[in-house]
Formats: structure tokens, C-alpha cells, sequence
């Protein structure tokens, strides 16, 4: 068994999501948001070396000599994969394990909202769901393929870094396409996928320009195309999604936008008041007339405003979800406060808790 084995036997035990595993730092586990040791002595650099060659493929091996760095995907059988990355610290080697559940767990499991799994009943569109890293994107996005894996008979195709939810045939055909071993870059990836007769495209992240461009005009052709963005809030995720193109462009991305953006879900983790686990909370922006109208004449400033009088279509905004939550008494007020974006509206909660 990897030496590595032992300590994300411990992770799982714990319902962690992430392993730290740095040299000249006791390994750490991240358990409903917070970092916690696994044990008081720090590892040895050599140690962290010979275990994480152990399990290293190697193309990982000649990316990580080459770059410093590099990802790639690691499962225990039968029990879980994970997502890591391995790269060069102050003290040796490090790398940073995430868990990733073996079934990717269902719409009605995550409890999403009736808007939220209305998106993935519309067959053409382009549909982002954004947070920082470890706000559960990838755990939405797998939840929304397994939906249209259950309901339709199509061709799914997703492409990732690297594929974190094996997703298991239902109805669909689902090819799984990893950077770095099964394709060069995300854009020569997607451009690949609009000649292999997809009805849905998963772009694991939309990182550069190209791979934008690409995404959006696969949404104009009639697929529909998933992604995620490493933004906060979804009027600013469309903001960030149009100033992404040079500025002669934008006019046009945004004409484009208005008719193949079908909506965006910012999400953030909040932990619960019971401690036992975290509870997602969700901004939704829905592309209704009044918001295509907004992105198209480029009033972004504007989208919050729209978001907040389109609640009748499953609209709110992040403060309204977390107030939700702390309505049904599932998070604490300081919790609330700590993760609302207008803080003044939460400052009375603050002190009860």
C-alpha cells in the first residue's frame, strides 16, 4: 500500500476534502473549512519526496521536473479519488490532496434550487457556476450532468484537470477528456469537441480568452456548454466574462451573451451551526428578457439591481441565500456575517451568536 494511503484513509475518516502534505509542516487535514494536523511532528522533505514519486504517473513526473509543478488525478479502488498537486516549497516538496467523492451525488441530494435544475432542462446555452476554490463547483456541475445523464439520450463530453467525477453511463454516451494526457489545452480540447457531435460540452475551467471564445460560440451553435470561473458573484462573473475580450469585441460578446448565456450560480460554503458539515449558498442569476437586456446595452453595473426584482424567475442574490439559511437556523449569525457580502445588513446577528 503507497505510504500516502495512510493519511487519506485518515482524511476520509474524518469527512475531510483536502490533505496538505508539505515538508517541514506536521500534514494537515481541512475538515468543514478549517485546518487541522494529523499529528504534532513535521515531515521530513525526503520522506514527502519518496512517498509523492510513489504515486506520481509519469508524464506528472517529467511536468513536475520541467515546470515545478504539476496535477493530475489519484484514486485508493473502491474507496476515492482525489485531485492533486504536487509543487516545489521553501522547505522541498509539498502537495495538496482533494478528495473527490466516488458517485457524484445527486440534484436532490445537494438540495438545489427548482431554478438551478431548470437550467439543465434547456438543451443549447452556455450555463457557469463560479466561486473560489473549494466552494463545491465541481460538485454542482457533476450533479447537473448526472441529471441530464439520467433524463436524456445524448453524447456528453466533458474535459477537465484532471477528471475529478468518473461519471457512470445512464442514458448518455459521456466521454471524459483529461489535459495534459488526453488533450494539449482546454481550447484545442473544446475546439476537437465541436466536431465530435456533442449535445453537452463540461469545460472544467474557463481559463484564457480562447478558451471563452470557443465556449461561447459552441452556446451559439446549439450545445450546451458547462463551465466554471473563479469569481465572486455572478453580475460579476458576466462583467468578468465580457472585459476578458478586447475592447473592439466586447459589443459583440455581449449581443452573443444576451442570447446564449442561460444563467450563472455563484456559490460559496458556509459551515454549519451543528459543526457536522458545510451547507452551499447559492447566488442565482437567471438570463430572463430584462437581464439579456441589461448585458446587451452593457449595464453591468445594473445586474444586481435586475436580480434582486427577478425572484418570481429563482433569482437572489448571495446575502438574500445566506439569510435563508440562517432563517432555517442551519448556520450561525457569525457565520452569516463572515461570508455576507454586505456586512451592515448581518451586524446584528453578529453578537447573538
Amino acid at each position: 500500500m503507497p505510504a500516502i494511503d495512510a493519511y487519506l484513509h485518515q482524511v476520509l475518516e474524518r469527512n475531510g476534502s483536502d490533505l496538505h502534505f508539505l515538508a517541514g509542516d506536521p500534514a494537515r487535514v481541512r475538515q468543514y473549512g478549517e485546518l487541522k494536523t494529523l499529528g504534532p511532528e513535521p515531515l521530513v522533505a525526503e520522506t514527502v519526496k519518496t512517498t509523492l514519486y510513489e504515486i506520481m504517473p509519469k508524464l506528472a513526473v517529467e511536468r513536475f521536473e520541467t515546470k515545478d509543478g504539476t496535477d493530475f488525478a489519484y484514486s485508493i479502488p473502491g474507496v476515492a479519488r482525489f485531485r492533486v498537486n504536487v509543487m516545489r516549497q521553501l522547505n522541498g516538496m509539498g502537495a495538496v490532496f482533494r478528495a473527490i467523492p466516488s458517485k457524484a451525488r445527486t440534484a436532490d441530494e445537494l438540495k438545489l434550487p427548482e431554478a438551478v435544475r431548470n437550467l439543465c432542462k434547456i438543451n443549447n446555452g452556455l450555463i457557469l457556476v463560479t466561486g473560489k476554490t473549494g466552494s463545491g463547483k465541481s460538485t454542482t456541475l457533476a450533479a447537473l450532468i448526472d441529471d441530464i445523464n439520467t433524463r436524456e439520450k445524448g453524447h456528453i463530453l466533458t474535459i477537465e484537470d484532471p477528471i475529478e467525477f468518473v461519471h457512470v453511463r445512464k442514458n448518455c454516451l459521456i466521454s471524459q477528456r483529461e489535459i495534459g494526457v488526453h488533450a494539449a489545452s482546454f481550447s484545442t480540447a473544446l475546439l476537437s469537441a465541436l466536431r465530435e457531435d456533442p449535445d453537452v460540452i463540461l469545460v472544467g475551467e474557463l481559463r484564457d480568452l480562447e478558451t471563452m471564445s470557443i465556449a461561447v460560440t459552441a452556446a451559439e451553435m446549439g450545445i450546451l456548454v458547462m463551465g466554471t470561473l473563479h469569481t465572486n458573484g455572478a453580475a460579476a462573473t458576466v462583467d468578468r466574462l465580457v472585459n476578458a475580450f478586447p475592447a473592439d469585441k466586447q459589443p459583440h460578446v455581449r449581443t452573443m451573451l444576451s442570447t446564449s448565456l442561460r444563467g450563472v450560480v455563484s456559490q460559496q460554503l458556509i459551515p454549519k451551526a451543528d459543526k457536522q458539515g458545510r451547507v452551499a449558498a447559492l447566488e442565482i442569476l437567471i438570463n430572463t428578457p430584462a437581464i439579456a437586456n441589461l448585458i446587451r446595452q452593457g449595464k453591468m453595473d445594473q445586474l444586481e439591481n435586475g436580480m434582486q426584482s427577478g425572484g418570481a424567475a429563482g433569482m437572489r442574490l448571495m446575502d438574500s441565500a445566506i439569510q435563508g439559511l440562517l432563517d432555517e437556523r442551519q448556520i450561525t449569525g457569525n457565520e452569516a456575517f463572515k461570508k455576507a457580502i454586505n456586512k451592515a445588513k448581518f451586524e446584528q446577528y453578529r453578537a447573538a451568536t
